[in-house]
């Protein structure tokens, strides 16, 4: 089992995305990438991107300066989210996730991101917190 955000967590999320028939059709047409920063983790800051790219979903570790949108979190909050203990929009407005980018891009494409959600349920069954 990988542990939360570790690099082959990261690695799995990646596979586990890029062969997703499911994120196929609600991602074609759709260029998009999100800047995931978590932070007071077991092994400090966690940075990684996940980029949408006309049908194919990969995610990576790292930094995309030319990210869309960059969502920041606490390591509490990021797995509140993963495990289905919080919700986006409930960790948005209580101040617990921080946004900065373009908000109209978020708004175009939220059913999108949401089914990243269902793609990786599998993935949370495999995942140490």
């Amino acid at each position: 089992m990988a542990r939360f955000l570790s690099p082959d967590w990261i690695a799995e999320a990646s596979a586990t995305a890029a062969a997703s028939d499911e994120l196929a059709a609600p991602t074609a047409g759709v260029t998009l990438v999100v800047q995931q920063v978590v932070t007071g983790g077991p092994d400090g800051e966690v940075r990684y991107v996940v980029t949408i790219d006309d049908g194919h979903v990969a995610l990576r570790a790292g930094e995309d300066g030319e990210a869309d949108v960059t969502f920041t979190l606490d390591w509490d909050t990021a797995v509140a989210m993963a495990t289905g203990g919080i919700g986006g929009q409930e960790a948005f407005t209580s101040g617990r996730l921080r946004m900065r980018g373009d908000v109209g891009v978020l708004l175009r494409h939220g059913p999108t991101l949401a089914g990243l959600s269902t793609v990786f349920a599998g993935l949370r069954e495999r995942t140490t917190y």
